[in-house]
């Protein structure tokens, strides 16, 4: 049954979402201008009351598409393309925002969420900045003009298409299927499901996070705007201050989730990878953070207050340039993140166009009003300091933005009719951290010098008083040098000048703050950035692959990857210096079932990639989950596989690394983690066998008697016995059926193993199941018996043994970085909601 009234309210709910925003845009427009206080009144009632009818629509349009999404419509392409019967609720929610359109969704949900906000703010009595709000919405309602306008999915004058629309019906998308003609109202039964790499907790709340951090960073934006639209050139930085630190810590955290997932979801072996997406979101929060150092100035400087339009102007825009770079399809093969271009960079490239030339003609036609400084800054004082700490961070955004920018170069020469065929850098990993690791050395030794000048009101007289925590630093940096085996010269640095700002910092807590928690952000917010630089440091530059391949057998084509990679055969320990690691099978993750559950005990149903039958009890302890023969719900495309960890200190644990094989999409492998307090064991698998991989060779026929021995090339077996069996798999047998089991032991060089394979006769026709042992390598048919000569015939294949390839990496310190990353969040969380008490006195 086609839902077709489901779509028709999205779509119609996107074209009236378009429209009040276009009115609320004029209105907040005309409200903005010096008229009559009525004409004023009058505009702004109407501004407001059609945005609060654009939110409206928007929650609409929310509410439809989550409707398709969690009911799995599937005669909605959005539906179909990015989610699936066996997809769990909780990652459903993923589905929203998997396509460009949702994500678009998703920005317009949180500015209309934050545009109310800020209607409501400006009510406050105690709001000083009432003047600002028209020219601040005017803003926030153009930006929706353009947002909303991503997803119109309307074609006017021929072939000209504004937006894509999350609501097109599957045979609207794909209209040349031959599907169609034969049935026109076909319903598919399963959709395509959701990317692997998005099936993780962080997948939910990460890309939420990240969207209301970029919603955010419109509200110091439009502040800068509506300061220099209304001459009002510093009186908008008191109510902008708490914002713009509330758009730092939630832009933060969401980069910082995203670091996690990956940690915890690729399989690359850290959080960061440098790809272009990820620096196209790390530039903007970069400028970000020094906007609000620079707004601390800017009352007593008029350089600071330069900088400051500048900066925010500057963050705005590359969040407006980061969108275009991920979705215009710019990038090509540079990232794994970008989207697929939808036909949209040219609305993308007028949107990005439109704000940049209107703040820079804006700024550049007010500059010769803005104060000027009466004198210079001393070299003695916070401000200069500060202002130097956040030109280097300035600096910092500057090169990722250039490199990152290579394709942007390449494409605008491919438009000038010449190739200039720049590539990206062939180690990005070591290009950008050679220059962020000498920039943030600089920050941090800076940070901490101007924190000092800032609390302790020293001067150049008084300088002497850094002597102390200087001594103090070389003290614990030598200690920390010699215990942890520092050995580089530039992470000597490194650690020094981080502990630097430790020190410093705690000594401002200890010494001047005293227990007052409401000035303690900043002391807090810098403490956690050393952390994370030190933890960064010991987490990448002295991590140590313990999966060492002692045994040198040859499993890749380089030298590097045979000797970090070990080959780990099902239950064969293998000694890697003084621990053990011992692969112990495969395991499934059954859903509302704590832990794993090995895989043979689950029978998969055909026709079902995430249900199957129990094939024995299923228990944790003493409590019961599920009898033999239930129905059970899980995803039959996720193999985890047990590696047991032992070693000589008597830590003994397992891991569970996945591998997922979605013909789909492409198989993915994901880690697992062993957490220490000041270490992570992070494995995961290179390479694994699967049942379609393994090839049998012909089937040997061996004929023996009970007790006798034959050999099968390394092993030999021994027919124990043969007795008689009353049901083949859970189903007992019929009047006039007979089946019997034979008990071959298998004894090799570890010991010995037990294959048990069955005949029967069944309906009066012969049966005969193969049993496997992967650990072997070995199938084993029982395929006649004579009950006169008391014979047995056997029919033998050799095959593959299962094995994988494991790679295991200890990461010392990586702790340091997450506590560094709650520190920091928490400081600005604290500076926060000072500065919004202060904007409200």
């Amino acid at each position: 049954m086609l839902r077709a009234y489901l779509g028709q309210i999205g779509h119609y709910s996107i074209i009236f979402a378009f429209i009040t925003s276009l009115i609320a845009t004029y209105a907040y427009f005309l409200s903005s201008r010096d008229h009559k206080k009525e004409d004023q009144a009058f505009w702004k009632k109407v501004a407001q009351t059609s945005f609060y009818a654009h939110t409206a629509f928007i929650l609409l349009i929310v509410a439809s598409l989550f409707t398709i999404i969690f009911n799995k419509y599937f005669e909605y392409h959005y539906a179909w393309d990015n989610t699936s019967l066996s997809l769990p609720l909780g990652y459903a929610i993923s589905c929203f925002w998997q396509d460009q359109e949702g994500s678009f969704l998703l920005w317009m949900f949180w500015n209309v969420i934050l545009g109310v906000i800020l209607i409501l703010w400006f009510k406050n009595k105690k709001n000083e900045n009432k003047n600002l709000e028209s020219p601040m919405m005017t803003v926030f309602a153009a930006v929706q003009v353009f947002l909303t306008s991503m997803i119109l999915g309307v074609v006017i004058w021929g072939e000209l298409k504004i937006g894509s629309t999350p609501f097109l019906l599957l045979r609207e998308s794909m209209p040349n299927l031959p599907v169609w003609k034969m049935q026109p109202d076909f319903l598919p039964k399963d959709g395509n499901g959701l990317n692997p790499l998005l099936q993780n907790y962080w997948m939910v709340i990460h890309p939420p996070t990240l969207f209301l951090g970029f919603a955010t960073t419109l509200i110091p934006f439009a502040f800068a705007i509506a300061g220099l639209w209304k001459k009002d050139y510093s009186g908008w930085i008191k109510a902008a201050l708490p914002w713009t630190l509330v758009s730092a810590v939630i832009l933060g955290t969401g980069i910082m989730m995203g670091a996690i997932w990956a940690y915890e979801t690729l399989n690359f072996g850290g959080y960061w990878n440098w790809d272009p997406v990820e620096n196209a979101v790390y530039v903007p929060w970069l400028v970000l953070v020094g906007s609000f150092h620079t707004m601390l100035l800017a009352k007593k400087s008029s350089s600071a207050l330069k900088y400051t339009y500048i900066l925010v102007i500057a963050q705005f825009i590359l969040i407006l340039y980061s969108t275009f770079l991920t979705r215009s399809g710019i990038l090509g093969n540079a990232s794994v993140h970008s989207f697929t271009d939808l036909g949209l960079s040219g609305q993308l490239l007028i949107y990005l166009l439109f704000f940049t030339i209107l703040s820079i003609v804006l700024l550049a036609f007010r500059w010769k009003h803005l104060p000027k400084d009466g004198k210079e800054v001393s070299t003695y004082t916070a401000e200069f300091w500060m202002f130097l700490g956040v030109t280097v961070l300035s600096l910092a955004a500057f090169q990722v933005t250039v490199t990152t920018s290579i394709p942007v170069y390449n494409k605008i020469a491919e438009l000038l009719n010449f190739k200039l065929n720049m590539a990206m850098p062939t180690e990005p990993l070591k290009h950008y951290t050679v220059f962020q690791m000498w920039l943030f050395v600089g920050i941090v030794i800076l940070s901490g010098i101007a924190q000092f000048f800032w609390w302790k009101r020293i001067d150049k007289n008084s300088i002497n008083k850094l002597t102390n925590p200087l001594i103090i630093t070389l003290l614990i940096s030598a200690l920390a040098i010699t215990f942890t085996g520092v050995n580089k010269w530039q992470h000597i640095i490194l650690l020094t000048a981080s502990l630097f700002s430790v020190v410093i910092n705690l000594n401002i807590l200890l010494d001047i703050i005293k227990g007052n928690v409401k000035v303690a952000g900043g002391a807090l917010t810098h403490i956690g950035v050393a952390f994370m630089l030190i933890g960064i440091m010991y987490s990448s530059a002295y991590e140590k692959v313990i999966s060492l391949n002692l045994a040198e057998e040859k499993i890749f084509k380089t030298a590097k990857d045979n000797k970090e990679n070990v080959l780990l055969y099902l239950n064969r320990p293998s000694k890697i210096q003084d621990f053990e690691l011992n692969y112990r099978g495969e395991f499934v993750d059954i859903r509302n079932i704590p832990g794993y559950i090995e895989k043979k005990f689950i029978q998969p149903i055909p026709d079902s990639d995430y249900k199957g039958i129990a094939r024995a009890d299923v228990m944790d302890g003493d409590k019961f989950y599920a009898k033999k023969g239930d129905t059970l719900e899980y995803e039959a495309s996720n193999t985890y596989y047990q590696v047991n960890y032992s070693d000589k200190k008597g830590a003994d644990f397992n891991f569970y690394p996945r591998y997922q094989i979605n013909p789909k999409m492409g198989n993915v492998a994901s880690p697992d983690i062993k957490k220490y307090w000041n270490k992570d064991i992070y494995t995961h698998v290179n390479y694994v066998t699967t049942d379609e991989d393994r090839t049998w060779s012909a089937p040997e026929s061996f004929t023996v008697m009970l007790k006798d021995t034959f050999f099968l090339n390394d092993y030999v077996a021994i027919l124990d016995q043969v007795s008689a069996v009353n049901e083949l798999d859970g189903l007992p047998l019929n009047e006039g059926d007979a089946a019997a089991q034979a008990t071959l032991r298998i004894l090799e060089r570890d010991g010995e193993r037990v294959m048990k394979p069955v005949f029967a006769i069944k309906n009066r026709e012969i049966w005969s199941k193969p049993v496997i042992s992967n650990e072997l390598g070995i199938r084993a048919q029982l395929t006649a018996i004579d009950p006169a000569t008391g014979k047995f015939t056997f029919a033998i294949s050799r095959g593959e043994r299962d094995y994988i390839v494991l790679k295991a990496i200890e990461k010392p310190g990586i702790n340091m970085l997450w506590m560094g990353t709650a520190l920091l969040i928490i400081g600005i969380l604290i500076a926060a909601t000072r500065r919004f008490r202060i904007a409200l006195k």
